[in-house]
């Protein structure tokens, strides 16, 4: 059984996504917040295997809640996926910074909404392609780079950073073992040695990496 804790603070809103897991199978909603702050506690109190949080909340928004909800749990680690009404918004790109597994838009439809909540209680990394593209062009493209950007991937072997590449431009794990022809075992192992070394805890911070670093450039075939 998934738990699930839905974060929103339009109660329309998080009512339909509670009824709407609740009639899943698989899965249990364990909770509900109207912020960022009641998502903190929410989420120290029942440990949830997911969370479905809002981006934009008064008071604590969902990039502070993530951070400081995923500082503060132990293992096994939640699991936030960001929700924003947005296909283009600087506070879901600091959601993922922040540790998240990816986001959806509001507008995705229910039998969506269900198998990226199972996707990601699996441990996958979710992203929506030419959502993400659009995100990371306009991150890369500010004036101001980000401080703590990591200083480069010398430490990786040249297998694991073409993992990272391919991982960047969106594929899954199977895509990934299928396109350099090893198995999808092997791609974890080298995605988590990856993040290892370059001190990350999620597929999704390894990502903005291979942008931060030029492994991936936007656009670029």
């Amino acid at each position: 059984m998934i738990r699930v804790l839905v974060v929103d603070d339009q109660v329309l809103i998080r009512a339909g996504l509670v009824a709407l897991l609740r009639a899943a199978p698989g899965i249990e909603v364990v909770g509900e917040a109207e912020d960022g702050h009641g998502a903190v506690e929410a989420a120290a109190r029942t440990r949830p295997d997911v969370i479905l949080m809002d981006i934009r909340m008064p008071g604590l928004d969902g990039t502070a809640a993530t951070e400081r909800i995923l500082a503060g749990a132990v293992d096994p680690l939640p699991r936030v996926l960001v929700l924003t009404t947005f296909d283009l918004d600087e506070y879901v790109f600091a959601a993922l910074r922040a540790g998240a597994c990816g986001f959806l838009l509001k507008d995705t439809g229910p039998e969506r909404l269900i198998e990226a909540v199972t996707a990601v209680a699996l441990g996958d990394m979710l992203f929506a392609p030419s959502v993400t593209r659009r995100l990371i062009e306009s991150y890369v493209h500010r004036a101001c780079p980000v401080p703590d950007t990591p200083a480069g991937l010398d430490a990786l072997t040249a297998r694991e950073r073409e993992v990272l590449r391919l991982a960047a431009k969106g594929l899954s794990n199977t895509e990934i073992a299928q396109r350099l022809h090893i198995g999808e075992a092997t791609v974890k192992t080298h995605l988590n040695r990856t993040m290892a070394k370059l001190d990350l805890d999620s597929r999704a911070q390894a990502v903005v990496v291979a942008y931060e670093t030029g492994l991936v450039v936007p656009g670029a075939p």
